[in-house]
């Protein structure tokens, strides 16, 4: 194993990816001569040249819908959003076009891209560039959603997300491109739609995923000192789901919190609630505690984006609803 940074884990990923496959490209503003606005593909203009690491303007519209024809040429691309708040300018393509291609060609074209980047807040950036679209991408058939929370899962699925056929959003975080993890020296793959349990535990079970899952791992040892034991799942992906995952962990602790960075109303852990009642309800003891963003787009101001951001004391009240416990 090696220790490396969350970016060099995405840059080890993608560099790996195409020197094992020359229809595998990368576009996208400030990928080649910046290196990737946050070092994401450092080196890989160099190695692979200005035809296969593209600097594109800024019009997502653009170089997003570029990659998707180019995937009926066969070709694989990656697309690199500064942030996926920019991908609402070109969402056109990936809504209407490369979540639709396979079933409106009659199956003659698949859609083998990558639109990657990162996503939700990052600090003092304001409404309009803190924002999580995980729901959004997850909410159109046809699309897959990777969210991974370290660099070893962050390498494992994007390899994997690169090998796929059909169209992949793969949504990382500003705030962890810093981060450091062990990594394997030789290859593997993580599998697309299967969820990874970060902590066992025995009395509460705790999904999430991304950034925000590190708010949970912080309630974990505040609430073990209290001798509370909570089970955490990192969904990894959001679409596909590992709904058997969480329904197998519930059963065993018979209690469940969602943490989700993203507005309440039609989000992620909307749809988990769901899927749990459904499927395990007899399990539940207590309702299902939902912890999210405000319902309100995000302020500027440091003192109301940290009443806005779920954090570790919310989930350990979330815990403790469900346990009956004040």
């Amino acid at each position: 194993m090696k220790t490396i940074q969350f970016r060099e884990a995405i840059c080890e990923a993608m560099s790996e990816e195409m020197r094992l496959d020359e229809s595998v490209y990368l576009i996208g503003e400030e990928v080649a001569e910046y290196n990737g606005a946050y070092k994401a593909s450092k080196g890989m203009l160099d190695e692979f040249g200005e035809k296969r690491v593209i600097d594109a303007p800024i019009a997502e519209l653009g170089f997003g819908g570029i990659a998707v024809g180019s995937t009926m040429t066969g070709n694989r691309p990656i697309v690199e959003y500064m942030t996926f708040n920019f991908a609402l300018v070109g969402i056109d393509q990936i809504i209407n076009n490369a979540a639709k291609i396979r079933q409106m060609s009659g199956g003659q074209f698949p859609c083998p891209i990558v639109f990657r980047g990162p996503t939700a807040s990052a600090g003092q950036l304001g409404a309009t560039h803190s924002q999580a679209f995980e729901n959004w991408f997850a909410n159109t058939p046809g699309l897959k959603v990777v969210v991974p929370s370290n660099p070893y899962d962050a390498k494992g699925l994007l390899k994997a997300s690169i090998r796929d056929n059909d169209p992949v959003i793969f949504m990382e975080s500003e705030q962890m491109y810093g981060d450091k993890g062990e990594v394997p020296e030789g290859e593997y793959i993580i599998p697309l739609g299967v969820a990874d349990i970060k902590r066992k535990g025995t009395d509460v079970t705790v999904v999430s995923f991304g950034k925000i899952i590190k708010e949970a791992y912080k309630a974990a040892e505040i609430l073990e000192k209290e001798g509370i034991s909570i089970e955490i799942i990192d969904l990894r992906t959001v679409r596909p789901m590992d709904t058997k995952a969480i329904i197998e962990s519930v059963k065993k602790t018979n209690r469940l919190v969602i943490l989700e960075e993203a507005w309440p109303f039609g989000s992620v852990a909307t749809e988990i609630a769901y899927r749990v009642q459904e499927q395990a309800f007899d399990y539940l003891d207590a309702p299902i505690q939902r912890i999210n963003t405000a319902d309100t787009p995000a302020a500027y101001s440091p003192v109301l984006m940290e009443e806005w951001l779920p954090n570790a004391q919310d989930v350990i009240d979330a815990v403790k609803a469900t346990l009956y416990v004040k």
